[in-house]
């Protein structure tokens, strides 16, 4: 009998899954195997996305194996270089550091930072280590950086905060799309499928101090001066009611406070409006009778309006406008914001904000913290009150005594460059006694660290997201980690362990964490208990608030009743006042931040991969080519920007698209091309947000002297 060779052939697996940049989470596939290179493409059954993606999302396995992963625990040796080292060394230097901090200054002197990239498994344990083990206060995360405004301002018009109170696919079917201070074509290329289908048979306005590509396929665009958005949005309203067109019934019947409001905005007429905001009144009476004479429309905010240090009431004053009109909690209809990180939503719902527990639930609510002690299992008093917001916490390192943040511990961010004045940051992080950044790879932020931990990747691990419409998605484990990094859950349990609480950190395994974080937020505002792994898996995603196993989930809020406790929306009087920093005879003009398509956030993973560093190598300062006359400097050539703070050499980009007034940058650089060297800490008195989005800066030719035609 002859015998035959079989060959083994290696068939590729694939791995549905999700992209772990933005906020919109796209649906993707993964196809990778041994000796298969692995590829990525777009869900086309993820109803999100479907079948479209942005090139980060298509590039983003290129990190998984990439050459400047970190695979060992690093520590500063004397010498004051990191160097590899154990797990038990460099997990016993920072709990000798923890406890040594803690024994000279107290509990509150040591500190963490988290991120809106941590899945909401990380964000809740996160959240629980530093209240249970660490029995600190000091805790918060970068989407202070990013939501805070948007959800205070939602929080006190509807008794909620969620992103978006519908599903996407509602912005196709609105008959006028309002994006205000949002360019989703670069910050959400594939939100622009929903965009361009909803411009194919209603109207859009885009309200941005810059013409975007976003703009450019608008109706009508409104560039208005950096930092006046609350004057404008107060201006719209003043027309709506001075021309009838507010719906009283729906005013009458679903909100309160509206006298206040209507006795404000009466102080905007459009001739004052715009004075403050260059917006012509006939642009303004076009947009309002776009806005409030269609059957449907929906207001969509972004950054622009929101990082800024009167953000919360930008806000307020968009959610009057749309309330005023009657358009929220009807179809196809209502506000929003889009939110940014990739679990920006999920990463403010479960504890890592300052003031909030599990479930948005109030750490200085008596009610919450005992429901979430009894989950923990804890008695409530043990529990640590509010502490300070991202910038105040970060501005406290250094500071002698009790009062000073004397060790930091770094979950997934880079806030040496996502911070406002960045170099002032930078100082402070050097003066740390402990500082442990947990990450992939070395960043401007663990330049300063005594201890660095390598985690795994997104796709090496199994987690849950919740995107900006509340829908909690899993993004599934395609791979095992190489041998070295670990799970984020399983760092914060072994220093739970050392630290004498490990009884109350018995498991890593993502599922049964979630598990635990339903039952933290049962009966909270945003309540998970009745949303499993298994669920999602099956489902596509679940809408929250879902309180038990037999609930469909919330797609929409809203409809019936807002979430205060009568049921109805607040409207809330909110009054234009200057930005924290305006321009003056020493710094004339205007400087605003923004986004590249090609690039995220602080740019810690997107400038290590080689397509999308071909595609922007550099961060460019876009300049008019009016006030580029008057510097005498033309394109590429280099402009030195200054403000109060520090100065930053960009190369120019001469656009018309931004407004002769005003510079723009991307912020995505560290060092000498950090845009947040500029850039303002003056905060929101309620979110506490910084002002990213407005500060003076002056310009010269790089290198020039005195003489040379500076704006002045």
């Amino acid at each position: 009998m002859m015998s035959r060779r079989l060959s083994v052939v290696t068939v590729p697996s694939e791995t549905r899954t999700h992209c772990p940049y933005c906020a919109f989470q796209c649906g993707m596939v993964i196809t990778s195997g041994k000796d298969v290179a692995t590829t990525v493409r777009a869900d086309p059954d993820f109803p999100v996305n479907r079948g479209q993606m942005c090139i980060k999302g298509f590039t983003s396995a290129a990190l998984l194996d990439h050459a400047e992963r970190i695979t060992t625990p690093l520590v500063r040796n004397a010498q004051g270089r990191l160097e590899p080292a154990s797990w038990d060394d460099a997990l016993s230097r920072v709990i000798d550091g923890i406890r040594r901090i803690q024994e000279t200054h107290g509990n509150d002197a040591v500190a963490a930072f988290g991120s809106g990239a941590l899945t909401n498994e990380k964000a809740y344990l996160l959240g629980k280590f530093v209240r249970v083990a660490l029995r600190s206060s000091q805790i918060d995360y970068n989407g202070r950086y990013c939501m805070a405004s948007g959800a205070a301002g939602q929080n006190r018009a509807f008794g909620i905060d969620r992103g978006l109170p519908f599903p996407v696919s509602d912005i196709a079917r609105t008959r006028t799309l309002v994006l205000w201070g949002s360019n989703a074509a670069d910050t959400l290329p594939p939100l622009m499928q929903w965009i361009t289908a909803q411009r194919e048979g209603g109207e859009s306005i885009v309200v941005d101090p810059r013409r975007t590509e976003t703009a450019r396929g608008a109706t009508l665009h409104l560039q208005l001066t950096p930092g006046s958005d609350l004057a404008l949005a107060n201006g719209l309203l003043h027309l709506a009611i001075e021309q009838g067109l507010i719906d009283r019934e729906y005013i009458d019947a679903r909100t309160v406070g509206f006298d206040d409001v209507r006795r404000k905005v009466l102080e905007f007429p459009p001739s004052r409006v715009e004075r403050i905001t260059g917006v012509s009144a006939s642009d303004m009476q076009r947009a309002i009778d776009l806005i409030a004479k269609s059957e449907s429309a929906m207001l969509l905010s972004g950054r622009g309006p929101e990082q800024q240090s009167k953000g919360a009431d930008t806000v307020s004053a968009l959610c009057n406008l749309m309330l005023a009109l009657g358009k929220v909690g009807k179809p196809y209809s209502g506000y929003g914001t889009l939110t940014g990180q990739g679990n920006g939503q999920g990463g403010r719902e479960h504890g890592q904000k300052a003031d909030q527990l599990p479930g948005y639930r109030l750490i200085e609510r008596e009610s919450d913290r005992e429901a979430v002690a009894a989950v923990w299992g804890v008695a409530p008093e043990t529990l640590p009150r509010k502490g300070r917001s991202a910038y105040e916490l970060l501005d406290a390192m250094g500071r002698k005594g009790s009062d000073g943040v004397h060790g930091l511990l770094v979950f997934g961010s880079n806030v040496a460059v996502a911070s406002p004045s960045s170099t002032s940051i930078e100082k402070k992080l050097a003066q740390l006694e402990l500082l442990v950044v947990a990450d992939a790879f070395l960043n401007e932020t663990s330049a300063h660290a005594h201890v660095v931990l390598p985690v795994t990747q997104w796709a090496e691990e199994t987690g849950t997201t919740t995107n900006f419409e509340g829908r909690v998605i899993l993004r599934r484990k395609m791979r095992d980690a190489p041998a070295g990094p670990r799970s984020d859950l399983a760092i914060l349990c072994d220093l739970a362990e050392r630290l004498g609480a490990g009884d109350k950190f018995t498991t890593s395994a993502p599922e049964a964490v979630f598990e635990e974080l339903g039952r933290a937020t049962r009966g909270a505002m945003a309540d998970y208990s009745g949303i499993t792994h298994a669920r999602i898996d099956r489902e596509q995603g679940v809408f929250w608030p879902c309180p038990d196993a037999s609930h469909p989930g919330t797609p929409r809020l809203f409809a019936e009743r807002f979430h205060h406790s009568d049921g109805k929306a607040r409207f809330v009087a909110v009054d234009h006042r200057a930005a924290g920093e305006e321009p003056d005879s020493t710094y004339p003009l205007w400087f605003t931040t923004g986004r590249y398509k090609e690039h995220y956030n602080s740019g810690a993973q997107t400038r290590r991969v080689g397509e999308l560093v071909d595609a922007q190598p550099e961060p460019r300062v876009q300049v008019h080519p009016w006030l580029a006359s008057r510097l005498g400097i033309g394109d590429g050539e280099r402009l030195l920007v200054e403000s109060r703070r520090g100065s930053v050499v960009f190369r120019i980009a001469l656009s018309p698209d931004v407004r002769p007034d005003t510079l723009f940058a991307p912020f995505h650089w560290g060092g000498r091309h950090a845009a947040n060297v500029l850039t303002n800490p003056a905060l929101d008195p309620t979110s506490r947000m910084p002002e990213f989005k407005v500060c003076a800066v002056r310009a010269r030719i790089d290198g020039g002297s005195s003489h040379l035609r500076v704006v002045r």
